[in-house]
């Protein structure tokens, strides 16, 4: 490089980026994308209403190309791209987007499908009339004009703003490192608050939500929940839960529909349905026959045509609520700009920056109004005063050698000031008759009137404020409507168990670890002694080991040889045909290797007063609270320690004071008090229940009732019911009394449950055979007797399980 370097500033790379960034962020902030608090516009949607104003496309006048107004702002304005115009323009146009449409648009401006809006050359705009009032006297020194981009004219800093535009239609945009997203208001309640803020103006958010219950969107529908609302009042950000109105309705006797008349703000409405429809193809929404969407110029309507067969309604709108745009949520962020800062506000906050600022315009208005008011006042002076000596006035005019003479002695020989002499020099004949004097006098006594209002205004900030609510009352009263939206006081949490259907379902596991989920009604009755029908396809040397009867809405506890408890929605267990196999456990649950589900307790919730009562296969007995169990993590967790070699055998529930019979495998059971085992906890061992004989092993307890009978099932098909009287109740750890006798070889006891009579029995077999018999058909009798045949079973096949159906 030479050595004269000249202009040349050496400067760090990091420095100067850092500077241009923060220049760049900041005139994106300040001049594209965050409104002002002031007027709630940003500087395109402001410059766009200047324009129009200026070009004189106002609401009671032609409309003017859409071309000519972008041209226009493009040219003088806003010189960012025609399109950022034209999709500002459109979108104030939009009675979908805008709760208070500033633009009057005529032609296609789009649509709530997503259809994009016609060519800027094809449509036609002028302003809305509630627009007029953002530049209500704008004529009137009421707002600062900065140079334009270009310098060669002035445009306004921000507009009069006659209302709170900020709240009443919202805004959204995205900064640099920032973004707004607020929500429209109901301009009749924003005005109230308003009001009520003048008067009082220490009031809290809690107060103003009197007046403003919420947002108010132009797509109707519904707010599910004040939280959100209460946050951002307060703190200017909350979260809104937005759904839209959706109403089961008949079609005819035999049929129902679900019929959308709202959807959320600025959902599609075309995307929603299309949604809908993949969500029937899937086969995820079952009961949906066709959906169509019959909407027209008269508002929305989206036809959910439900089968016949479609028992639960309330299933699928739930659904549509957890899985579409139906429901959808609304981030608030009320940011926007206080003295060019970019500052989030809660709505009081809000609503006094348009006071004062309200406050401003009008005292602007006031002095520019009274200066106007009292120079013609003073010109009106000069023409009473000339009226009154109006032949010397006439006589000096004539008699003066040019204008500027007669001006010179009028102010002489008169004292009229350069301005009256001006006036009266320019005033026309017809005023000397006396007709048009009585109107000068007239003028006179009114403009004295508006200059002592004027004044009272600029000088009592009662006066001010009165004039700025009867201003507000105005615009109330022109433009002001019925709130839209909706809102539910107490917001619902969308359980998932709302979503599901609540059906009778049969859970069979097999002894390999085999599970599935089948509808009880696909096991039709049969009467004592039937063969039963295919339950399930067992792999070579698989066994059913248990089955259990409950609804998709209960929870399955699974407990494990080795003492663990599993916790399982029974919805989320896969519905499979009867014939099925199943899925494999370890799917499901995080088993260790070897560990096997010996134990199904189906459980609705987890109440007070409740226990699980643990009987080990060695004959220990435990007692835990029910409510130790709530909390179960994924990896399970220890339900009860086991001796080695020792199995879980069964497990129930009780209230902590039941009698208790345990049974064994070879047909003895013992009786006694549930309150001889004291609470433990979920980690301890037990006690001793029942001193088991050579070989023998407990197969199943329950608790006792007198009202109730004993059913008790062997595995070679043979049942029987005993009554309770028959068990007399012993101390625990005793070595029981005969329950069932056996007249076959390999034959004994599989379990046993209590029964009225009026349940039915699905019973299992080892080989996959089920079958569904009453409960009164199984004959009452004594200890020591065999019962009756219930299965009549295949050669080599045993019972491996019953379930009750109430």
């Amino acid at each position: 490089m030479p050595e004269d370097k000249g202009n040349i500033i050496p400067v760090d790379v990091k420095d100067e980026m850092k500077d241009a960034y923060l220049n760049y962020a900041m005139s994106v902030i300040v001049g594209r994308a965050l409104p002002d608090a002031r007027d709630g516009l940003k500087p395109v949607q402001r410059r766009i209403l200047f324009a129009m104003n200026e070009m004189g496309i106002r609401h009671n006048l032609p409309y003017k190309k859409s071309a000519r107004v972008v041209g226009d702002v493009l040219g003088k304005y806003h010189p960012h791209g025609d399109m950022a115009i034209y999709d500002t323009l459109v979108r104030m146009a939009q009675p979908f987007t805008y709760r208070y449409s500033l633009v009057d648009g005529h032609g296609n401006f789009g649509s709530i499908d997503g259809d994009p809006p016609a060519a800027m050359r094809y449509t036609e705009v002028r302003m809305n009339q509630i627009a007029e009032e953002m530049l209500l006297d704008i004529e009137k020194n009421t707002v600062d004009f900065i140079p334009n981009f270009d310098e060669s004219m002035q445009e306004p800093l921000v507009l009069p703003a006659n209302f709170p535009q900020l709240l009443a239609n919202g805004a959204t945009g995205i900064a640099v490192g920032m973004a707004t997203n607020i929500p429209p208001h109901n301009l009749s309640e924003l005005i109230d608050a308003t009001i009520y803020l003048i008067d009082n103006p220490q009031s809290t958010w809690k107060e103003l939500l009197e007046y403003i219950p919420g947002p108010d969107f132009p797509t109707y529908g519904l707010i599910n929940g004040t939280k959100g609302i209460h946050d951002y009042f307060r703190e200017g950000r909350g979260k809104l839960i937005l759904r839209g109105d959706a109403r089961i309705e008949d079609l005819d006797r035999h049929r129902k529909a679900i019929i959308i008349r709202e959807i959320p703000y600025q959902v599609n409405k075309a995307s929603l349905v299309e949604e809908i429809a993949r969500l029937i193809m899937d086969k995820k929404i079952a009961d949906v026959s066709e959906v169509r969407d019959e909407s027209d110029r008269d508002g929305i309507r989206v036809v959910l045509e439900l089968k016949k067969n479609a028992t639960n309604p309330s299933f699928v709108l739930n659904y549509l609520y957890r899985h579409t745009a139906l429901q959808t949520t609304f981030g608030v962020i009320l940011l926007a700009l206080i003295n060019g800062r970019p500052e989030v506000m809660g709505v009081p906050d809000v609503l006094r920056h348009f006071i004062e600022y309200r406050k401003e315009v009008v005292i602007r208005r006031s002095k520019y109004e009274l200066k106007n008011a009292e120079e013609r006042l003073h010109i009106l002076e000069g023409f009473l005063r000339a009226l009154d000596m109006i032949d010397e006035v006439i006589h000096t005019i004539r008699s003066s050698q040019n204008v500027a003479e007669a001006k010179d002695r009028l102010m002489q020989q008169f004292q009229f000031s350069d301005a009256q002499a001006q006036a009266i020099l320019e005033m026309r004949l017809q005023r000397l008759v006396a007709l048009e004097r009585e109107k000068i006098q007239e003028e006179y006594r009114e403009l004295e009137k508006r200059i002592a209002s004027l004044k009272d205004i600029l000088n009592h900030e009662k006066s001010l404020m009165n004039l700025i609510k009867r201003e507000l009352l105005d615009v109330k009263r022109r433009f002001g409507d019925a709130r839209r939206t909706r809102i539910v006081d107490e917001a619902e949490p969308l359980d998932l168990t709302d979503l599901i259907a609540e059906e009778d379902v049969v859970i069979t596991l097999t002894r390999d670890g085999y599970v599935k989920r089948v509808l009880l009604s696909s096991y039709r009755r049969q009467g004592r002694g039937g063969r039963g029908v295919t339950g399930i396809t067992t792999k070579e040397e698989d066994l059913v080991s248990q089955i259990a009867v409950t609804t998709t809405l209960h929870k399955i506890l699974f407990f494990t040889s080795r003492g663990r408890v599993f916790q399982h929605p029974a919805y989320q267990l896969v519905e499979m045909q009867r014939q099925a196999k199943g899925i494999h456990l370890v799917n499901l649950l995080q088993l260790e290797e070897g560990e096997r589900v010996i134990n199904m307790i189906p459980l609705k919730d987890f109440g007070e007063g409740k226990y699980l009562f643990f009987v080990t296969t060695r004959g220990i007995v435990k007692k835990s609270d029910l409510l130790e169990f709530v909390s179960i993590t994924r990896r399970g967790i220890r339900a009860i320690n086991l001796d080695d070699g020792d199995e879980l055998s069964t497990v129930f529930v009780t209230n902590g004071q039941e009698k208790v019979l345990i049974a064994t495998a070879k047909g003895y059971g013992i009786s006694f008090s549930e309150e001889e085992v004291r609470s433990m906890g979920r980690v301890s061992r037990g006690v001793k229940g029942i001193t088991l004989r050579v070989k023998d092993r407990v197969v199943g307890a329950s608790s006792l009732n007198n009202n109730l009978d004993l059913l008790i099932i062997s595995s070679k098909g043979m049942g029987k019911r005993v009554k309770m009287k028959k068990f007399p109740v012993h101390h625990r750890g005793g070595k029981g009394i005969i329950l069932m006798k056996f007249g076959q070889p390999e034959n004994e006891v599989i379990g046993v449950q209590l029964v009225s009579g009026q349940e039915e029995i699905l019973i299992s077999s080892q080989n996959g055979t089920l079958i569904r018999i009453n409960c009164n058909e199984v004959s009452v009798q004594g200890r020591a007797t065999r019962g009756v045949t219930l299965v009549r079973l295949h050669k080599g096949d045993l019972i491996s399980s019953f379930a009750l159906v109430e």
